[in-house]
């Protein structure tokens, strides 16, 4: 199987630096309105902790962004814990405290755009952060490409399931039905498996991107198809790690299983050859553009758009297949999302040493 290396990190960085040197110079000019937005406050509003990223890394990265960028900015950070109402209350409260920006990665994404016109109509600007909001046109959408991530983790283990000469069929677990970007990543991974000539067993669409439902569901299919499972695509981290809990609690071997984020539990599974692969998408890239694309919004300087999706303003960044075989150079090497001393925790030293990984 051929390694997926980065292709596009050079473009990522030279667009991040691109949008970052433009809002420099916004910033070394007259400041445009209002004063510039130096003393702005902006609302980062993230739609669940199901995913530990939004806690772990977005929002951290996000704030450190907005602080260089915009010392006297305050970030007011929200999550909505996969309750779309919250999220609706959130907006709304952060609108009555005049925010100037809404950085928003929705729970619902049809549900968001309710949000959205009513952050609109008070001249705020709104930034769809992750997953796209398709029902109305927010003023930016930041993200990496997801129907590229679930084409990319499907073909990955399509790829695999013939080097391998496997028999049988696949599962398909997609994510939230309410999740725009779970939507595209579902057209990814059918736009693979469906040309694959490997039979799609049965699929799931996982409420609120559960990985305990994702398991329950995966558990039902085992029961059904036993050891005509040849593979599982998942369309996260999450409900990759519930189907994966879903074949040990059934004493069964676990067959290749895919994911996306690169979180430390499915870096620790790959290394453990209990997953089969993830998608090294650096949050630091989208969290660090998005910082910059707001600060240009309040500066009263709309960024330029890489391209358009959903109507909106967009810039899309095209994200990294990781397996066994480059997790050592791509999450773990200089410049990684994760620490080898975070990953390489005494269960799993001796697999990280077999990969020699240190």
């Amino acid at each position: 199987m051929k390694k997926l290396l980065p292709r596009t990190a050079a473009a990522a960085a030279a667009a991040l630096l691109a949008l970052t040197a433009a809002a420099a110079c916004s910033s070394n000019g007259s400041g445009g309105s209002g004063g510039g937005g130096k003393d702005a406050k902006i609302a980062f509003l993230m739609p669940d902790i199901a995913s530990t990223r939004y806690e772990l890394y977005d929002a951290p990265l996000f704030k450190a962004k907005m602080k260089q960028l915009c010392p006297g900015c305050t970030v007011l950070y929200q999550n909505a814990g996969a309750d779309a109402a919250k999220q609706q209350q959130q907006a709304n409260s952060v609108l009555a405290q005049g925010v100037k920006a809404i950085v928003i990665d929705p729970v619902d994404s049809a549900a968001a755009a309710t949000i959205v016109r009513n952050a609109q109509s008070q001249g705020v600007k709104v930034i769809a952060y992750d997953r796209p909001i398709p029902a109305t046109k927010a003023d930016y959408y930041v993200s990496f490409d997801n129907q590229k991530i679930g084409a990319l983790i499907a073909q990955s283990l399509v790829d695999h399931l013939k080097e391998k000469k496997a028999k049988g069929g696949i599962l398909e677990v997609n994510g939230s039905p309410t999740d725009a970007a779970a939507g595209l990543i579902k057209k990814g991974i059918h736009s693979a498996v469906d040309t694959s000539g490997i039979k799609l067993l049965a699929e799931y669409d996982t409420p609120n991107w559960d990985p305990a439902k994702a398991q329950d569901w995966v558990s039902g299919q085992i029961s059904k198809f036993g050891g005509q499972i040849a593979g599982v695509v998942a369309a996260n981290d999450g409900t990759g790690g519930g189907a994966i809990a879903a074949f040990k609690a059934a004493g069964a071997d676990v067959p290749p299983v895919t994911g996306n984020d690169a979180e430390l539990a499915a870096a620790q599974r790959i290394i453990a050859g209990d997953q089969y692969n993830t998608i090294s998408k650096p949050i630091k890239i989208v969290a660090e553009a998005a910082a910059t694309v707001t600060y240009q919004f309040v500066q009263g300087k709309p960024p330029a758009a890489q391209t358009t999706l959903f109507n909106t303003p967009s810039q899309l960044f095209t994200p990294t297949v990781v397996t066994q075989d480059n997790i050592a150079k791509v999450l773990l090497g200089p410049g990684g999302a994760l620490k080898p001393s975070a990953v390489c925790t005494q269960t799993y030293a001796a697999a990280c040493a077999k990969l020699g990984i240190k």
